[in-house]
């Protein structure tokens, strides 16, 4: 696990139902009634060989990445939702990615949620780090900025194609399942309330695996979206690390990757995966990190996706149903971390490289909090589902 967390801006998607009014709406352009209609994207995001990725350099591709979304098109401006099998999109990645497909999209980047699945053996991208690391000399490893601008590119040119092949919704489907057997709190409490243990995603210790679970949101969620009785896409959520074993450049989606594609295969229809709150949650308590162990927890993951899609309640949707509420918030930064030193750090050519990029990744956030810069936090109402869209890594208590 990455240690400088607040850099990490991989978007967190959590889904749930509700049957309040959604709060006062920030204005935003408006179309002409048109039919609710989507259109779907979907591009390879595998670096070549040699690449840099977060831990090593790509030594093999065991399992193609993706880069997956849609674009909803409605009364309003359209909304972009993207999900990537990378670790993370941070700082200046994540203004770029944004901009770049909101304009392929035409509609502004408040209206796009980029969200990355947080593999580990899969690229990391964080344009101003980078750029703060190759000013100091710190260079050759974590990050492949050339490869992400490009992968980019192709999916900018993805999203601008789609809009051609709109597809009309006409209902919504929504459904939850439990997963069983793979997700586990981290954080293991000992009788006084304070953390005794820490059993992370591969946990060969025997007593940290017999600890329960802990708190976990055991429910994965699903909400399709049809054309009559034919099902267009499928997007599905649940709260975990996605790591079953992972460092040595083999390039994967790991479990909930495989388990989205096995799906996809089986219905015909396209299925994009989101993460839920599991900055705390990984599958440690079912994995000891043997490789058979990624087969069986995507076997878990892909029933529990079946059972909530077979579990749908299906209802009728238009246009003015879809709203997208925005509030951006200003996130206070740790105490642990202090400017001068990572400054330091980052400039100490004796110190290896990697500490030096890291530093320049949680520097990268602290200016942007020292100049004020705010977070979007984004909410898609679709009928009567709501999706919230947060950044990093939350706690699945908040």
């Amino acid at each position: 696990m990455l240690r400088a967390l607040p850099s990490v801006l991989l978007c967190v998607a959590t889904c749930w139902l509700s049957a309040r009014a959604a709060t006062a709406q920030p204005e935003v352009p408006l179309r002409l009634e048109v039919p609710l209609s989507v259109a779907l994207f979907d591009i390879d995001a595998t670096p070549p060989i040699g690449s840099s990725l977060a831990y090593s350099p790509t030594r093999s591709i065991v399992a193609p990445l993706r880069c997956k979304g849609l674009v909803l098109l409605s009364n309003e401006a359209p909304i972009v939702l993207c999900a990537i099998d990378w670790l993370g999109i941070a700082n200046d990645g994540n203004r770029l990615f944004r901009e770049r497909l909101a304009a392929a999209a035409g509609t502004t980047p408040d209206r796009v949620a980029v969200h990355t699945l947080h593999q580990h053996d899969a690229p990391w991208c964080d344009f101003s780090a980078d750029a703060l690391a190759q000013t100091n000399g710190a260079t050759g490893i974590i990050f492949d900025s050339g490869f992400a601008r490009e992968m980019l590119e192709r999916a900018v040119q993805a999203v601008h194609a789609s809009l051609a092949q709109s597809v009309p919704i006409s209902h919504i489907g929504i459904g939850s399942a439990e997963v069983f057997q793979v997700a586990s709190n981290r954080r293991i409490l000992g009788p006084d309330g304070h953390v005794k243990g820490v059993r992370w995603t591969a946990t060969k210790d025997p007593e940290l695996r017999a600890a329960p679970e802990g708190v976990i949101d055991p429910q994965l969620r699903s909400l399709s979206l049809f054309r009559n009785s034919d099902r267009v896409v499928t997007l599905t959520y649940y709260a975990t690390h996605p790591q079953s074993y992972y460092g040595n450049g083999d390039v994967n989606p790991d479990f909930p990757g495989l388990a989205r594609d096995a799906r996809q295969q089986t219905t015909g229809s396209t299925h994009i995966h989101f993460c839920g709150a599991g900055g705390n949650i990984g599958a440690g308590k079912y994995n000891d990190g043997s490789p058979e162990n990624r087969a069986v927890l995507a076997g878990r993951v892909e029933d529990a996706m079946r059972r909530a899609m077979d579990s749908e309640q299906r209802t009728s949707i238009v246009a003015s149903e879809v709203h997208w509420t925005l509030r951006s918030v200003q996130l206070p930064m740790t105490q642990r971390l202090d400017i001068d030193q990572l400054q330091k750090l980052l400039e100490d050519t004796a110190r290896p490289v990697k500490d030096r990029i890291y530093a320049a990744a949680q520097l990268a956030w602290m200016r942007r909090c020292e100049a004020g810069d705010s977070i979007d936090l984004t909410c898609l109402r679709l009928g009567p589902a709501r999706i919230l869209h947060m950044p990093g890594e939350l706690f699945v208590e908040y």
